[in-house]
């Protein structure tokens, strides 16, 4: 499995290192426009890939990402953040026009996750200019959305987060939603669960916890200028979703051809990842309220779209 990492910076660099820690390529090429950054990643990585699985690691141009199996595009304009994802979108589109056709050139079997933000943006685009089927063009999404959730009511609750079932969709960004209704552990809705052990989550608890999913990047990015961990390790998953055929449920960014009457644009729901990309998009049976964030989030993704 050959993988190509476009972005050697934190989340590339990041990637690369959690791809050999599990075994999941035995390929890994990072390409950046700073080569000196690229090499030193790349050989980083290569020494820590000698005490865990076998794989070449090393720098290169676009041209070697010929037969790349998958294209991760982590790059960005390193602007900084002030609250909301959407303000990179014209700096990255700048950046994707670069970056696509040269996928398209050398790789054009491959499968492309990208992390770069507005993640659901610049996946609508990156369909549009490479003219992939839309199966072979992911978003990393709410994935790291939906683990943020997940990890605060393991917290919240006592229980591991590998139990709860909760999700988030739509926009990776401000109109997301964190879904209560859908959430459960063993099978029990989360807020009956909840109230039964005696830890019952008030409305004014929702909204706190829901403001503490949204808000952790930027939290994150406040106090170290960066976000890397947890994206890379969403980007892995989907990465191993795809390596090993799981057909596993994941929050990824998609094509979706009508959300709510709201038609062909890319955002985050339930979808089928095997080894051919992603399948078959579920939409949960949601509250009147949340059904109405949904469209919400799948209007502005609109609005950005055009």
């Amino acid at each position: 499995m050959k993988v190509g990492i476009i972005g050697a910076g934190f989340v590339g660099s990041t990637t690369a290192y959690t791809l050999v820690l599990k075994a999941l390529a035995n390929e890994i090429v990072l390409v950046d426009l700073n080569e000196a950054k690229a090499e030193a990643e790349a050989l980083d990585v290569l020494h820590a890939a000698a005490l865990t699985s076998p794989c070449k690691v090393y720098f290169g141009g676009y041209e070697n990402l010929q037969d790349a199996n998958i294209v991760v595009i982590t790059v960005d304009a390193q602007k900084s953040l002030n609250g909301d994802r959407l303000e990179l979108l014209d700096s990255n589109k700048a950046i994707m026009k670069k970056i696509v056709p040269e996928i398209v050139k050398y790789a054009p079997n491959s499968i492309i996750v990208i992390a770069t933000n507005p993640v659901d943006i610049i996946t609508k685009i990156t369909l549009e200019m490479s003219q992939f089927p839309k199966e072979r063009v992911i978003g990393s999404g709410t994935v790291l959305d939906t683990a943020r959730f997940r990890a605060i009511l393991a917290e919240e609750l006592k229980v591991a987060p590998h139990s709860i079932h909760a999700y988030v969709m739509g926009e990776h960004g401000n109109s997301s939603l964190p879904s209560w209704s859908t959430a459960t552990v063993g099978g029990e809705k989360i807020l009956s669960y909840a109230k039964r052990i005696g830890k019952p989550i008030s409305e004014e608890r929702q909204k706190e916890i829901e403001a503490e999913v949204i808000d952790s990047g930027f939290k994150i990015y406040r106090g170290k200028k960066a976000t890397y961990y947890g994206i890379a390790a969403s980007l892995t998953k989907i990465i191993e979703a795809i390596v090993k055929n799981q057909k596993a449920d994941l929050t990824v960014s998609t094509l979706q051809d009508d959300v709510y009457g709201v038609k062909n644009i890319c955002l985050s729901l339930p979808t089928i990842i095997d080894k051919t990309g992603a399948h078959q998009s579920l939409l949960p049976d949601l509250s009147s309220e949340e059904a109405w964030a949904l469209k919400n989030s799948a209007q502005v993704m609109e609005k950005y779209s055009k």
